[in-house]
Protein backbone atom coordinates (compact mmCIF):
# COMPACT_ATOMS: atom_id res chain seq x y z
CA UNK A 1 0.00 0.00 0.00
CA UNK A 2 1.60 3.31 -0.92
CA UNK A 3 2.38 5.65 2.29
CA UNK A 4 0.84 9.16 2.90
CA UNK A 5 3.01 12.02 3.42
CA UNK A 6 5.55 11.43 6.69
CA UNK A 7 7.08 14.25 8.93
CA UNK A 8 10.65 14.99 8.86
CA UNK A 9 13.10 11.83 9.67
CA UNK A 10 15.55 10.90 12.11
CA UNK A 11 17.90 8.41 12.85
CA UNK A 12 16.06 4.66 13.14
CA UNK A 13 17.56 4.23 15.99
CA UNK A 14 15.14 5.96 18.79
CA UNK A 15 17.73 6.43 21.74
CA UNK A 16 20.23 8.12 19.43
CA UNK A 17 21.29 11.29 19.65
CA UNK A 18 20.98 13.64 17.32
CA UNK A 19 24.32 15.11 14.95
CA UNK A 20 26.56 17.68 16.58
CA UNK A 21 26.87 20.95 15.26
CA UNK A 22 28.63 21.50 12.05
CA UNK A 23 28.11 17.20 11.12
CA UNK A 24 25.32 16.54 8.25
CA UNK A 25 22.55 13.95 9.77
CA UNK A 26 22.43 10.54 8.48
CA UNK A 27 19.44 9.40 6.31
CA UNK A 28 16.05 8.05 7.75
CA UNK A 29 16.04 4.75 7.04
CA UNK A 30 12.03 2.95 7.78
CA UNK A 31 11.90 0.43 9.73
CA UNK A 32 9.76 -2.85 8.21
CA UNK A 33 8.81 -4.49 12.16
CA UNK A 34 6.73 -3.32 14.24
CA UNK A 35 8.58 -1.68 17.64
CA UNK A 36 6.29 -3.26 19.94
CA UNK A 37 5.53 -6.81 18.77
CA UNK A 38 8.12 -7.32 15.80
CA UNK A 39 5.70 -8.18 13.54
CA UNK A 40 6.40 -7.30 10.37
CA UNK A 41 2.34 -7.12 8.49
CA UNK A 42 2.79 -3.23 8.67
CA UNK A 43 0.37 -0.71 6.77
CA UNK A 44 0.31 2.87 6.89
CA UNK A 45 -2.21 5.72 7.42
CA UNK A 46 -0.85 8.95 8.54
CA UNK A 47 1.56 6.40 10.96
CA UNK A 48 2.63 2.81 10.25
CA UNK A 49 0.09 0.39 11.89
CA UNK A 50 0.97 -3.29 13.12
CA UNK A 51 -1.46 -5.83 11.85
CA UNK A 52 -1.19 -8.19 14.28
CA UNK A 53 -0.59 -5.80 17.58
CA UNK A 54 -2.62 -2.77 16.23
CA UNK A 55 0.46 -0.71 17.58
CA UNK A 56 0.87 2.35 15.40
CA UNK A 57 3.74 4.62 14.80
CA UNK A 58 5.67 7.52 13.40
CA UNK A 59 7.66 5.95 10.72
CA UNK A 60 10.60 6.92 10.51
CA UNK A 61 10.29 9.30 13.68
CA UNK A 62 10.90 12.92 13.36
CA UNK A 63 13.81 14.40 14.55
CA UNK A 64 12.79 16.35 17.99
CA UNK A 65 13.28 19.81 16.57
CA UNK A 66 11.16 18.59 13.31
CA UNK A 67 7.86 17.85 15.08
CA UNK A 68 5.22 19.92 14.34
CA UNK A 69 3.88 22.52 15.80
CA UNK A 70 -0.50 21.75 17.23
CA UNK A 71 -2.51 21.37 13.98
CA UNK A 72 -5.89 23.29 14.57
CA UNK A 73 -7.77 19.62 15.08
CA UNK A 74 -5.95 19.66 18.13
CA UNK A 75 -6.39 22.85 19.83
CA UNK A 76 -5.65 22.93 23.80
CA UNK A 77 -8.46 22.72 25.74
CA UNK A 78 -10.84 25.05 27.41
CA UNK A 79 -9.67 25.28 30.90
CA UNK A 80 -12.94 24.88 32.22
CA UNK A 81 -12.63 21.14 30.67
CA UNK A 82 -9.60 20.81 30.88
CA UNK A 83 -10.07 20.73 34.99
CA UNK A 84 -12.95 18.71 34.70
CA UNK A 85 -10.87 15.98 33.32
CA UNK A 86 -8.17 16.24 35.70
CA UNK A 87 -10.65 16.24 39.18
CA UNK A 88 -12.18 12.68 37.30
CA UNK A 89 -8.48 11.25 36.66
CA UNK A 90 -8.25 12.42 40.25
CA UNK A 91 -11.34 11.02 42.11
CA UNK A 92 -10.62 7.87 39.95
CA UNK A 93 -7.94 7.00 42.77
CA UNK A 94 -10.24 7.36 45.46
CA UNK A 95 -11.29 3.59 45.97
CA UNK A 96 -8.29 2.40 46.45
CA UNK A 97 -7.10 4.71 49.62
CA UNK A 98 -5.97 8.20 50.27
CA UNK A 99 -2.51 8.17 48.71
CA UNK A 100 0.74 9.89 50.52
CA UNK A 101 2.57 10.71 47.41
CA UNK A 102 2.32 11.38 44.01
CA UNK A 103 4.14 11.71 40.74
CA UNK A 104 2.98 13.37 37.45
CA UNK A 105 5.60 12.35 34.79
CA UNK A 106 5.11 15.27 32.12
CA UNK A 107 3.66 17.65 33.98
CA UNK A 108 4.72 20.59 32.16
CA UNK A 109 3.54 23.58 34.21
CA UNK A 110 1.51 21.34 36.75
CA UNK A 111 -1.67 21.85 36.30
CA UNK A 112 -2.85 18.59 37.32
CA UNK A 113 -1.41 18.39 40.77
CA UNK A 114 -2.79 21.77 41.38
CA UNK A 115 -6.33 20.74 40.71
CA UNK A 116 -5.78 16.92 42.04
CA UNK A 117 -4.81 18.76 45.51
CA UNK A 118 -8.61 19.37 45.52
CA UNK A 119 -9.43 16.27 45.75
CA UNK A 120 -6.89 14.58 47.44
CA UNK A 121 -5.57 17.54 50.24
CA UNK A 122 -3.45 15.24 52.45
CA UNK A 123 -1.03 14.40 49.60
CA UNK A 124 2.15 15.39 48.62
CA UNK A 125 2.18 16.17 44.73
CA UNK A 126 5.86 15.76 42.72
CA UNK A 127 5.91 17.24 38.68
CA UNK A 128 8.50 15.44 36.50
CA UNK A 129 9.39 16.64 33.04
CA UNK A 130 12.36 17.68 30.92
CA UNK A 131 11.39 21.30 30.58
CA UNK A 132 11.91 24.55 32.48
CA UNK A 133 7.93 24.37 33.24
CA UNK A 134 8.81 22.38 36.39
CA UNK A 135 11.32 23.97 38.29
CA UNK A 136 8.84 27.39 38.00
CA UNK A 137 6.06 25.01 38.99
CA UNK A 138 7.90 24.09 42.34
CA UNK A 139 9.18 27.61 42.73
CA UNK A 140 5.57 28.97 42.26
CA UNK A 141 4.47 26.36 45.12
CA UNK A 142 2.16 24.34 42.60
CA UNK A 143 3.87 21.36 43.28
CA UNK A 144 5.63 19.77 46.64
CA UNK A 145 8.68 19.08 44.85
CA UNK A 146 9.99 19.16 40.56
CA UNK A 147 12.27 16.96 38.94
CA UNK A 148 13.80 17.87 35.59
CA UNK A 149 14.61 15.22 33.67
CA UNK A 150 13.33 11.94 32.01
CA UNK A 151 11.43 9.33 33.91
CA UNK A 152 13.99 6.86 32.99
CA UNK A 153 17.23 8.42 34.07
CA UNK A 154 15.64 9.88 37.62
CA UNK A 155 14.12 6.25 38.56
CA UNK A 156 17.16 5.29 40.80
CA UNK A 157 17.25 7.80 42.32
CA UNK A 158 13.23 7.97 43.51
CA UNK A 159 13.74 3.80 43.91
CA UNK A 160 9.97 2.97 45.84
CA UNK A 161 9.47 6.33 46.77
CA UNK A 162 5.58 7.22 45.38
CA UNK A 163 1.80 5.73 46.01
CA UNK A 164 0.94 6.73 42.90
CA UNK A 165 2.50 7.73 39.30
CA UNK A 166 0.38 9.10 36.42
CA UNK A 167 1.18 9.88 32.88
CA UNK A 168 -1.24 11.29 30.89
CA UNK A 169 -0.79 11.34 27.10
CA UNK A 170 3.08 10.91 28.10
CA UNK A 171 3.66 7.12 26.73
CA UNK A 172 2.65 8.68 23.14
CA UNK A 173 5.51 10.54 22.98
CA UNK A 174 8.30 8.69 24.64
CA UNK A 175 10.86 7.27 22.65
CA UNK A 176 11.03 4.06 24.47
CA UNK A 177 7.67 3.18 26.06
CA UNK A 178 8.35 0.03 27.53
CA UNK A 179 11.59 1.57 29.49
CA UNK A 180 9.29 4.59 30.60
CA UNK A 181 6.88 1.37 32.34
CA UNK A 182 9.70 -0.08 33.53
CA UNK A 183 10.93 2.92 35.31
CA UNK A 184 7.50 3.64 36.42
CA UNK A 185 7.40 0.32 38.32
CA UNK A 186 11.02 0.89 39.74
CA UNK A 187 9.98 4.66 41.36
CA UNK A 188 6.45 2.77 42.89
CA UNK A 189 5.81 1.33 46.40
CA UNK A 190 4.72 -2.03 46.26
CA UNK A 191 0.66 -1.68 46.06
CA UNK A 192 1.69 1.71 44.49
CA UNK A 193 -0.71 2.82 41.48
CA UNK A 194 0.02 3.59 37.68
CA UNK A 195 -2.41 5.90 36.16
CA UNK A 196 -1.65 5.55 32.22
CA UNK A 197 -4.63 8.29 29.70
CA UNK A 198 -3.31 7.53 26.44
CA UNK A 199 -5.13 7.29 22.96
CA UNK A 200 -6.70 3.76 21.76
CA UNK A 201 -5.73 3.07 17.91
CA UNK A 202 -8.02 0.78 17.72
CA UNK A 203 -10.86 3.33 18.11
CA UNK A 204 -13.71 2.14 15.60
CA UNK A 205 -13.34 6.19 14.59
CA UNK A 206 -9.82 5.84 13.62
CA UNK A 207 -10.78 2.95 10.96
CA UNK A 208 -13.88 4.96 9.63
CA UNK A 209 -11.93 8.29 9.48
CA UNK A 210 -8.93 6.88 8.57
CA UNK A 211 -5.87 9.52 7.92
CA UNK A 212 -7.93 12.48 9.34
CA UNK A 213 -8.58 10.98 12.49
CA UNK A 214 -7.55 13.62 14.95
CA UNK A 215 -5.43 11.86 17.19
CA UNK A 216 -3.00 10.70 14.27
CA UNK A 217 -2.21 14.45 13.83
CA UNK A 218 -1.54 15.37 17.21
CA UNK A 219 2.09 17.22 17.88
CA UNK A 220 5.09 15.51 19.15
CA UNK A 221 2.78 11.94 18.25
CA UNK A 222 5.18 9.26 18.33
CA UNK A 223 3.37 6.04 18.75
CA UNK A 224 -0.25 5.38 19.69
CA UNK A 225 -0.45 2.15 21.97
CA UNK A 226 -3.48 -0.31 22.21
CA UNK A 227 -4.97 -0.71 25.64
CA UNK A 228 -4.79 -4.94 25.08
CA UNK A 229 -1.19 -4.82 24.35
CA UNK A 230 -0.42 -2.59 27.16
CA UNK A 231 -2.26 -4.41 29.37
CA UNK A 232 -0.42 -7.20 28.33
CA UNK A 233 3.19 -5.50 29.18
CA UNK A 234 2.21 -4.41 32.83
CA UNK A 235 1.25 -8.13 33.72
CA UNK A 236 4.35 -8.81 32.71
CA UNK A 237 6.01 -6.51 34.41
CA UNK A 238 4.51 -7.39 37.73
CA UNK A 239 1.03 -4.55 37.43
CA UNK A 240 -1.99 -6.28 38.37
CA UNK A 241 -4.73 -3.53 36.42
CA UNK A 242 -7.80 -2.95 38.56
CA UNK A 243 -9.29 -0.20 36.48
CA UNK A 244 -10.00 0.10 32.67
CA UNK A 245 -12.08 3.23 31.39
CA UNK A 246 -12.79 4.50 27.93
CA UNK A 247 -15.76 6.49 28.83
CA UNK A 248 -13.75 9.19 31.06
CA UNK A 249 -10.97 9.38 29.24
CA UNK A 250 -12.59 10.42 25.65
CA UNK A 251 -12.22 13.47 23.95
CA UNK A 252 -14.46 14.88 21.44
CA UNK A 253 -12.31 14.51 17.99
CA UNK A 254 -15.24 13.30 15.34
CA UNK A 255 -16.00 14.11 12.00
CA UNK A 256 -16.09 18.04 12.61
CA UNK A 257 -12.52 17.31 13.77
CA UNK A 258 -11.24 15.68 10.53
CA UNK A 259 -13.00 18.01 8.47
CA UNK A 260 -11.44 20.76 10.02
CA UNK A 261 -7.80 18.85 9.28
CA UNK A 262 -8.88 18.37 5.67
CA UNK A 263 -9.37 21.95 4.84
CA UNK A 264 -6.09 22.86 6.54
CA UNK A 265 -4.86 20.55 4.14
CA UNK A 266 -6.29 22.29 1.56
CA UNK A 267 -5.82 25.75 2.36
CA UNK A 268 -1.88 24.42 2.73
CA UNK A 269 -2.42 23.25 -1.24
CA UNK A 270 -3.79 26.99 -2.06
CA UNK A 271 -1.16 28.55 -0.44
CA UNK A 272 1.55 26.60 -2.60
CA UNK A 273 -0.16 29.31 -5.66
CA UNK A 274 0.77 32.71 -5.75
CA UNK A 275 -1.84 33.86 -8.24
CA UNK A 276 -4.32 36.16 -7.30
CA UNK A 277 -7.07 34.00 -8.82
CA UNK A 278 -5.68 31.21 -6.09
CA UNK A 279 -5.42 34.07 -3.34
CA UNK A 280 -9.35 35.01 -4.08
CA UNK A 281 -10.04 31.14 -3.92
CA UNK A 282 -8.29 30.61 -0.85
CA UNK A 283 -10.13 33.52 1.08
CA UNK A 284 -13.63 32.80 -0.30
CA UNK A 285 -12.95 28.87 0.82
CA UNK A 286 -11.75 29.89 4.22
CA UNK A 287 -14.68 31.99 4.55
CA UNK A 288 -17.27 29.98 3.59
CA UNK A 289 -16.20 26.76 5.36
CA UNK A 290 -16.05 28.42 8.85
CA UNK A 291 -20.07 28.25 9.98
CA UNK A 292 -20.38 24.76 8.82
CA UNK A 293 -16.60 23.62 10.82
CA UNK A 294 -17.77 25.39 13.25
CA UNK A 295 -21.47 23.54 13.41
CA UNK A 296 -19.49 20.23 13.16
CA UNK A 297 -17.20 20.89 15.99
CA UNK A 298 -20.04 21.99 17.80
CA UNK A 299 -21.93 18.67 16.73
CA UNK A 300 -18.33 16.56 18.07
CA UNK A 301 -19.15 17.92 21.37
CA UNK A 302 -22.56 17.23 21.42
CA UNK A 303 -22.84 13.76 20.78
CA UNK A 304 -18.98 13.05 22.83
CA UNK A 305 -21.20 11.67 25.83
CA UNK A 306 -22.55 9.24 24.01
CA UNK A 307 -19.66 8.13 20.98
CA UNK A 308 -17.85 7.85 24.41
CA UNK A 309 -20.21 4.97 25.35
CA UNK A 310 -19.33 3.09 22.00
CA UNK A 311 -16.63 1.53 19.90
CA UNK A 312 -15.91 5.02 18.76
CA UNK A 313 -14.19 5.95 22.50
CA UNK A 314 -10.91 7.33 21.24
CA UNK A 315 -9.21 6.50 24.36
CA UNK A 316 -8.60 4.91 27.87
CA UNK A 317 -7.98 5.46 31.57
CA UNK A 318 -6.24 2.72 32.97
CA UNK A 319 -4.83 1.95 36.66
CA UNK A 320 -2.83 -0.88 37.63
CA UNK A 321 -1.29 -1.72 40.59
CA UNK A 322 1.97 -2.87 41.40
CA UNK A 323 2.47 -6.34 42.92
CA UNK A 324 4.12 -6.90 45.99
CA UNK A 325 5.48 -10.10 45.11
CA UNK A 326 6.96 -11.26 42.05
CA UNK A 327 4.69 -12.91 39.52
Amino acid sequence: MPPTQQSAAEPADPTAAGPRPGTTAAPAVRRTDCPWCGSTRLRTLVLDRCDDCAHAFRNPRPAPDDRPSPPAADAPQPAAARDRRHRAAARALLPFGEPESWLDVGTGAARFPVTARTVHPYTAFDGLDTGPEVEQARADGRIDEGHRGTLTDLAPRLTARYDVLSMFRHLEHAPDPRAELRAAHQVLRPGGHLVVEATEPRSLAAAMLGRWWAPYHRPRLLQLIPETALCRELRALGFTVVLIDRRAAHRSAGPGAAATLALARLLAHASAAHSPVARLARTALSRAAGPPLALARALDRALSPLTSRTRCANAYRLIARRDTTPG
